[in-house]
């Protein structure tokens, strides 16, 4: 699938939840007034769009939130997600607090890889963070992912916190076969105003400490990051560097909030309601909770997927050439990154 400046799109996120069990400061740090449930999009609804983006193109899908294992049967969307033809890989991306109890779940339903976010490894400047005493339980779910699930990353958000915290998350790398990558705070709702590292600095410093460190060109993803190899790690590190390493020209992917927009680029509030496409004409009603699929409608219909194909094509052709992250007074995009999808 082609957008409208003749990139090709074939990675698309899919925020399934605007709840999270943590309360990152730069994030969601008082919580929220979630939305309806019946505001969300139910997993028939998700896998038809799945449907409608695997035949135009998409081969892999991210399953996002909030944080998506707070959303019941989450394991179970996995499964749906990978039984679309044409879908190659399903991963997700999680804070870990619940992925020991789902970590069985997930892979019995063939995920491929799962990020965990983590900003620090230090318990007091984690709970300050997050608003949670519970990275020891972070840490056990991540080696238990790690001996066990095909591809396993830790995603840091490149915070301001000294020295002490980045080598901390990069010797995770040598501890246990995962690849670390650091990621540069986008400045969107609450990120705007927080204290963060600029990533040609951050990468200086750490080949000053890391003197054999070089880069590495395997294949490790579908998204942006750029990887390093450091003598004697079992994993990669990996910097995602929106801000001062701009990868506009090679973006490969979309976005599907939890509410069924389909953003074609996170520093402009401009996209195509999906909700709408899916739901047209159809009168099931909630009852309680969210939205229920009509009876007989299969995720696939015919009908359904020529209109949903229409508004995906439409919403890429009109995919922006770039952000101005750079450039603040551009930016359109109100929202927290927790309704949007990380």
């Amino acid at each position: 699938m082609k957008d409208g400046q003749g990139r090709t799109i074939d990675y698309m996120r899919i925020s399934i939840t605007d709840r999270c069990n943590l309360r990152c400061r730069y994030c969601m740090p008082f919580g929220i007034d979630p939305l309806p449930l019946e505001d969300i999009l139910c997993f028939e609804e998700i896998q038809a769009a799945a449907f409608c983006a695997a035949g135009l193109g998409i081969r892999h899908l991210k399953v996002t939130g909030g944080e998506p294992l707070v959303r019941r049967d989450c394991c179970r969307l996995v499964n749906m997600l990978k039984a679309v033809p044409g879908i190659e890989k399903v991963t997700i991306t999680t804070n870990g607090v619940l992925l020991g109890q789902y970590l069985d779940q997930l892979e019995e339903a063939g995920i491929d890889g799962i990020n965990v976010s983590l900003d620090t490894l230090d318990p007091e400047r984690y709970r300050s963070l997050t608003g949670r005493d519970c990275l020891d339980s972070v840490l056990e779910a991540l080696k238990r992912a790690a001996a066990r699930i095909p591809s396993v990353k830790v995603n840091a958000v490149s915070l301001d916190l000294g020295q002490e915290n980045w080598i901390g998350l990069t010797e995770l790398a040598a501890q246990m076969p995962v690849d670390v990558r650091f990621i540069e705070m986008m400045p969107i709702g609450y990120g705007r105003e927080f204290p963060a590292l600029d990533h040609r600095v951050l990468l200086e410093e750490m080949g000053k400490r890391y003197p054999g460190m070089e880069e590495d060109h395997t294949q490790h993803g579908y998204g942006p990051a750029v990887y390093y190899r450091i003598p004697g790690f079992q994993g990669s590190i990996g910097f995602i560097s929106a801000i001062h390493g701009k990868f506009c020209s090679s973006c490969n992917r979309v976005r599907l909030t939890s509410q069924g927009y389909l953003k074609t680029c996170l520093c402009y509030e401009d996209g195509t309601d999906l909700r709408a496409v899916l739901r047209e004409g159809q009168k099931s009603g909630t009852g309680r909770g969210h939205y229920c699929w009509p009876e007989g409608l299969r995720p696939d219909d015919r009908e359904l997927q020529k209109r949903l194909r229409a508004a995906f094509e439409e919403a890429l052709m009109k995919k922006p050439a770039a952000h101005c992250f750079e450039d603040p007074a551009g930016i359109t995009e109100s929202g927290n990154m927790v309704s949007i999808g990380g």
